[in-house]
């Protein structure tokens, strides 16, 4: 799985999907849901620039376990943040119930990351 494209891909997405909620959503959101909305492509941003690290250090030291952070972080993003953009654009808030089960995987992601991290220094 080549971390830095997904990450990358990612990162464009969350900044288009920044950009979608800031112009075209504004009007047609509640404060309260824009606000859902924005949250989730903050978090999106933040853990695209994360799957990419994970992949510029897996270049480096493949066996460290840096792609097992990656891949956590992909799958806490598709979950955390798309559950928040699947509430604010529909207003069904039983989509709330399942993100932080997104939350769970993204911190699992920086629990890998710092394991890798420990392991890289000894």
């Amino acid at each position: 799985m080549n971390l830095r494209l997904m990450g990358a891909l990612s990162a464009f997405i969350a900044v288009a999907l920044g950009a979608f909620g800031a112009h075209a959503l504004k009007a047609q959101l509640t404060p309260d849901l824009l606000a859902i909305f924005e949250t989730g492509a903050r978090y999106h941003l933040v853990h695209a620039l994360a799957v990419f690290a994970m992949g510029e250090a897996q270049a480096r030291e493949p066996a460290r376990g840096w792609a097992a952070a990656g891949i956590a972080f992909v799958i806490g993003t598709v979950i955390f943040s798309g559950s928040l953009y699947a509430l604010a654009m529909t207003g069904v808030r039983l989509w709330g119930a399942v993100t932080p089960f997104g939350g769970v995987a993204l911190l699992v992601g920086w629990l890998l990351a710092a394991r890798a991290a420990w392991r890289s220094g000894r």
